[in-house]
């Protein structure tokens, strides 16, 4: 069930972006909508694993590889509009190449990245990339940064007016502060995705060492 979930989410981000390349302000308000079911089961595919006993090696291997799936197909699309610089998907998507590689190496070795295997023995390192709070609050980070992005450029905002129902009041007038704010959760969540990617690359370090003797 747990894994179904995370099929879904990954279908329902490329039809999320699809509706942001129509150009056309209410297929781009349901991308939005879109993107927060995304998020909700993201959240919600470890709880059902959690709950069902289904919490496998393979399961936390296709975890990692629909976070993967999802972060770049939005950042990759946020890109190619215009939306965010180049340098996101190509520093994220790098980032996640160097550290699922380096994971992969302690998989052979029956480590895992987050859980009770964990491969990551040093308690610093640990919190910072494998805790529940850690990998929470890079979740929270990327689900406001991609709402708040794809609310911020929506087209034709105006149209959007008549959706508020209040006299007078106009979503674009808003945009350039919006636009501010979409930089600075831009630049944070990305700072928190190499941050976060750190530890995997110290950590890595013995499972290297292990694999040449």
């Amino acid at each position: 069930m747990a894994n179904l979930l995370t099929i879904i989410r990954m279908l329902l981000a490329i039809i999320a972006v699809e509706f942001i390349f129509s150009g056309r302000p209410e297929l781009s308000l349901a991308a939005f909508f879109i993107t927060l079911i995304v998020i909700i089961l993201d959240g919600l595919d470890g709880y059902v694993a959690r709950m069902h006993n289904e919490s496998s090696t393979f399961g936390s291997v296709f975890d990692i590889i629909g976070d993967r799936v999802v972060e770049n197909i939005y950042w990759i699309a946020f890109a190619v509009t215009g939306w965010v610089g180049a340098w996101v998907p190509m520093v994220v998507a790098s980032r996640g190449i160097i550290t699922d590689g380096l994971r992969s190496m302690a998989l052979a070795q029956g480590y895992t990245a987050f859980g009770s295997s964990s491969m990551m023995s040093n308690p610093i390192c640990h919190f910072l990339t494998a805790s529940r709070f850690s990998r929470a609050l890079y979740g929270t980070a990327k689900a406001v940064v991609f709402l708040v992005i794809i609310l911020t450029y929506i087209p034709n905002l105006e149209y959007l007016n008549i959706l508020t129902h209040i006299q007078h009041f106009y979503i674009s007038e808003f945009q350039p502060t919006m636009i501010l704010i979409s930089n600075i959760l831009v630049y944070i969540t990305v700072g928190m995705c190499v941050i976060r990617g750190i530890p995997v690359i110290i950590e890595s370090r013995r499972f290297i060492n292990n694999d040449k003797k």
